[in-house]
């Protein structure tokens, strides 16, 4: 069986003590830590920038997977990955040039990621796979931490998981939202290879415990 990268999203975790919380995941064997960036105008709310990032890139040498829920993130992505960023994603429905956006922050040294929305179909991102090294399905509506899976987006990650293998592209297919050990087993015979979980993780009376059910 293929590994499977566990990227825990801190928009679950307790702001008040992010670097806790980050050692707790890191202990229980994370693989990434997953920051939402929302900008409360891409998406209804408003979480951390750049600065945050930066001190958090103090704590840990984990990979930072930054999801860029922004409307204009060809401004903004340089600052998050100045800040310690190891891969961005911004989204498909952002009004940008996306393939020079890719390669603007794969030529930064970092890796590039597109995410799409539940409504958006896989065929709108389907001519920039040969260059991005992972895809993010969202399986909620982003914005808010806690939702339920969307069980319909399951086939959208079969339909992309067969575009990469048929044409032997590199790159990943990651998805959040309302990942537990059940939906996240789903997803993972879907064809996903990154599990973005937190509300499952951090709530859980055990994390170390949490973590290691979406790996099974």
């Amino acid at each position: 069986m293929k590994k499977i990268i566990i990227s825990p999203s801190i928009l679950s975790a307790d702001f008040s003590d992010l670097s806790k919380d980050i050692a707790v995941i890191e202990d229980a064997g994370a693989d990434w830590v997953h920051i939402d960036v929302m900008d409360g105008h891409f998406v209804p709310n408003i979480t951390i920038g750049p600065a945050v990032v930066k001190s958090l890139r103090k704590t840990t040498k984990m990979p930072f997977d930054v999801h860029l829920m922004i409307s204009e993130p060809e401004k903004y992505w340089r600052e998050f990955q100045k800040a310690g960023a190891d891969l961005i994603t911004f989204h498909s429905e952002a009004k940008t040039d996306k393939k020079k956006l890719i390669e603007d922050i794969k030529a930064s040294g970092i890796k590039a990621g597109i995410s799409i929305k539940p409504a958006t179909p896989v065929s709108e991102i389907e001519n920039l796979l040969p260059y991005l090294d992972l895809v993010l399905v969202m399986t909620v509506e982003p914005g808010f931490g806690g939702q339920a899976f969307m069980e319909n987006m399951l086939p959208k990650i079969s339909e992309l998981g067969k575009l990469i293998d048929n044409n032997k592209y590199n790159c990943l297919i990651e998805v959040d939202g309302g990942i537990n050990a059940q939906t996240g087993m789903k997803c993972v015979e879907a064809g996903a290879d990154v599990l973005v979980s937190g509300n499952y993780i951090f709530s859980a009376a055990n994390p170390k415990e949490a973590l290691k059910s979406l790996c099974k």
